[in-house]
């Protein structure tokens, strides 16, 4: 048994033997003996194995970091892929970007200094919320904002980064800024 199928029966263990009860995402670390690919393995167990694997984001009750497996019974297969022709698709439209920090794959992680930004599919209106599968409800997201990193931002860009940034934008583009620029400051002097 390799370490990566080890961490995720473990965590699936964990769940099982506590269906509909609220736990910790303290606990589910311990679970999987404190590996810090946790987060990892309880997105799979949810999104490719189809677990019924709530959080705060599903429902309004559960706070940051905790979580509840409703029940044993999983959705099939066909109800919880996203096909690789659908998720290229997203992520040539996003340009490869992070459409909530603008991190691009392959940067290098602000959290995880040793490594680099991935991305994942991320929904507009979740599927627990009558969201789909559809390329018009998915965007291209980081795992740390995928996973709300504990609903941290990531720091924001310097008044240098930002005007390198604009500097190297289409006319049109900065021309949309400085007409934005200008009507949030109309009543500065």
């Amino acid at each position: 048994m390799t370490r990566k199928q080890g961490l995720k029966a473990g965590i699936r263990q964990f769940l099982e033997s506590n269906v509909g009860q609220v736990v910790t995402s303290d606990q589910i670390r311990a679970a999987g003996n404190n590996a810090s690919e946790w987060g990892r393995r309880l997105r799979e167990l949810r999104d490719e194995e189809g677990y019924a694997i709530l959080s705060h984001n599903d429902r309004a009750d559960l706070k940051p970091g905790e979580y509840i497996l409703e029940s044993l019974k999983r959705r099939p297969a066909f109800a919880r892929e996203i096909s690789k022709e659908t998720r290229a698709l997203v992520l040539e439209r996003n340009g490869y970007t992070c459409q909530m920090c603008g991190a691009a794959a392959g940067d290098p992680d602000p959290y995880h200094p040793s490594r680099t930004i991935r991305l994942t599919m991320g929904h507009v209106i979740d599927k627990s919320k009558g969201g789909d599968d559809t390329p018009s409800n998915l965007r291209a997201l980081c795992s740390n904002c995928n996973e709300g990193l504990q609903n941290i931002a990531p720091p924001k860009p310097d008044q240098i980064h930002l005007l390198a940034q604009l500097r190297k934008a289409p006319r049109e583009d900065q021309l949309a800024v400085l007409e934005w620029l200008r009507t949030k400051f109309k009543d500065v002097k």
